[in-house]
This record gives structure tokens, C-alpha cells and sequence, in this order.
């Protein structure tokens, strides 16, 4: 009988363990993923491109661009507005990043000398 007993706790963990990557796969299926800048990419005068978009958290950014001339760093809001890299900041650096928004204002730079200053900066709200 015992044995039945640990058949029956193996197949409800199964259950669970299925359920869980179900729960999982149903976020990334309503996710969207954007490229930032479109066609164009991560380049200048994209501080633009959010504008009458609609993000929600989970949703995937991709930054394409060179990452000889340029890069992407996750800043706060006050770093966005002043175009300052702060010391604990995650840089990208890959030239293919895919970076998940987080609920709330999302900020992104080219941390790359003057790029900042000349549009290279995009402000996202995810809902």
C-alpha cells in the first residue's frame, strides 16, 4: 500500500511541476518584443521612438546596433535626464540585447561620449 501512497505524491509533484512551466510559458506567449528604433536600431534621435506605444512588464526590448560605437545602459530617471552613467550601472555591451521591461518607468542610454546627449536615450513605462 505504500508503495501506491508514493505513486500518488510522485504524480501530483508531476501535475505541479507541469502546471508551474505552463503558468511560465502563458507570460512569454503574451509578451511582446520591440526593436527598438525599428529599422534603424539603437542609433541617434531615438528618445522618440516609445512615443504612442504601449508596453507592459515582460515585454522584450531588443537594441541592435554596433557595439564598437555605441552600447546600452539601464540608468534611473534621474541618470536619464542628465545623461550620466552611474557606477553600479548594468551595461550592455552585446550589439543584440534583449532586455525585459520591468513594471514602471524604464530608462536606457548610450553611455558612449556626447551619444546621450544627442537622442541616444529612450524612456519606457511598462504597465
Amino acid at each position: 500500500m505504500s508503495q501506491g501512497r508514493g505513486s500518488a505524491n510522485l504524480a501530483l509533484f508531476s501535475a505541479a511541476v507541469v502546471l508551474c512551466l505552463l503558468l511560465v510559458s502563458v507570460e512569454n506567449v503574451n509578451a511582446a518584443t520591440y526593436t527598438v528604433g525599428g529599422a534603424g536600431g539603437w542609433n541617434f534621435n531615438v528618445a522618440n521612438w516609445p512615443k504612442g506605444k504601449s508596453f507592459r512588464a515582460g515585454d522584450i526590448l531588443v537594441f541592435n546596433y554596433n557595439p564598437t560605437i555605441h552600447n546600452v545602459v539601464a540608468v534611473n530617471g534621474g541618470s536619464y535626464s542628465s545623461c550620466k552613467t552611474p557606477g553600479r550601472a548594468k551595461v550592455f555591451k552585446s550589439g543584440k540585447d534583449r532586455i525585459k521591461l520591468v513594471r514602471g518607468q524604464n530608462f536606457f542610454i548610450c553611455s558612449f561620449s556626447g551619444h546621450c546627449q544627442s537622442g541616444m536615450k529612450i524612456a519606457v513605462n511598462a504597465v
